[in-house]
């Protein structure tokens, strides 16, 4: 059996691989090929172009790359219509993969759509645009297949894949152990995986580490680059901001190990955040984009979700703080975790309602997704 992919950004690429392995554990010889990042190649997809190309955000930003983007789709579209793989599997990226989803599928091609789009926070609209471009949505999150009764489209919860993957039990002084941290209390800073994120919020997180360093001389921050190239733009901040490097341990990767040794993470709002949570941590989220998208996303598109980070859409109560544009300003960020440092009760409720959060989204999503695929391949 043969499937296209295409998969967008660090976390699409993590889907991928999961699927690719699920896939293979029952068909040995299934060819993978398409948009893939390194994990993906690293379980056998056969890499066209990489992942990386389809990672752009914001409003405005990404409207210089709209040219490129769109002859890749077309490349794309040409050479799966004219070969048609036994499935295409559309890897979050909705903005690049719908479309191509319904050219696909015009032309008589299987599609699946991996990630329901965010229709349940803003252009609900596109719930009719996914089940013209897809046989198949692959949710995962619980709340999703309901969106789409109304619709022709077969929507599939699997359940969370980093739910799967996050331990039953966290052990931090272990994981401060590994990292040869001796302090007693430990804060974790995740300032984004794209080059973008940490050009625009990790000076904001360095000047906040160096309020909570002064507040806390005992405190300890570790640093998950989530890639080489971003290492030496961390360290240029951290020392702008004037944060102790004794204090710091800078990781290459190794996010949830660096989660995992923390009493508090302080992060970058997106996928790391339901990773946090999922490892029972506290968190304080925080984002900024361009000014100009935020206000077009506020005053035209009428963006105004109750929340912007994941876990507080899935608990009856939001638990995450989160500070966003305006109010992303180092003296409330390290307000916040101080708050959380200084009530380990808090603390200890947050990370029992977050393993209840867990085990509701642990149902082996790479199997289950690999199942529908299949299935809708063999169709």
């Amino acid at each position: 059996m043969r499937f296209g992919l295409v998969a967008g950004e660090a976390s699409g690429d993590a889907l991928g691989a999961g699927l690719i392995r699920a896939i293979r554990s029952r068909v040995p010889d299934a060819v993978f090929e398409g948009v893939a990042g390194p994990l993906m190649a690293a379980a056998g997809c056969e890499v066209w172009e990489p992942s990386e190309s389809l990672a752009v955000m914001g409003l405005v930003e990404p409207l210089r790359h709209v040219p490129r983007l769109l002859r890749l789709r077309r490349d794309l579209a040409r050479r799966w219509t004219a070969s048609p793989p036994d499935a295409f599997v559309g890897i979050d990226a909705p903005d690049f993969n719908l479309g191509l989803e319904q050219k696909l599928r015009k032309a008589g091609i299987k599609t699946a759509h991996y990630v329901s789009p965010t229709i349940w926070v803003w252009r609900a609209g596109r719930a009719r645009k996914v089940a013209r471009a897809a046989d198949t949505v692959l949710c995962i999150l619980p709340f999703e297949p309901p969106l789409y009764a109304d619709l022709d489209i077969n929507a599939v919860f699997v359940g969370h894949p980093k739910a799967d993957e996050a331990p039953d039990v966290v052990d931090a002084q272990a994981a401060r152990r590994q990292l040869g941290i001796a302090a007693s209390q430990v804060v974790a800073v995740m300032p984004g995986s794209r080059g973008s994120e940490v050009e625009r919020l990790g000076g904001l997180l360095a000047e906040t580490m160096q309020r909570l360093g002064a507040a806390r001389p005992a405190l300890h921050f570790v640093i998950p680059a989530a890639r080489p190239d971003l290492r030496d733009r961390i360290s240029g901040q951290l020392a702008d901001a004037g944060v102790d490097p004794q204090r710091v341990t800078l990781l290459d990767g190794a996010a949830m190990q660096a989660m995992s040794a923390a009493d508090v993470v302080l992060q970058a709002s997106g996928t790391a955040v339901l990773e946090a949570a999922l490892l029972r941590k506290p968190s304080v989220a925080t984002y900024r984009v361009a000014p100009f998208s935020y206000w077009l996303a506020r005053h035209v598109f009428r963006i105004r979700p109750p929340h912007v980070t994941m876990p507080n859409f899935l608990t009856k109560e939001p638990l995450v703080p989160e500070f966003i544009q305006g109010d992303a300003k180092p003296g409330p960020l390290a307000d916040a975790v101080l708050a959380l440092l200084d009530d380990p009760q808090r603390r200890q409720f947050i990370s029992e309602r977050f393993d209840r959060l867990r085990q509701a989204l642990a149902l082996d999503a790479d199997q289950r997704a690999a199942n529908a695929v299949l299935e809708l391949a063999r169709s």
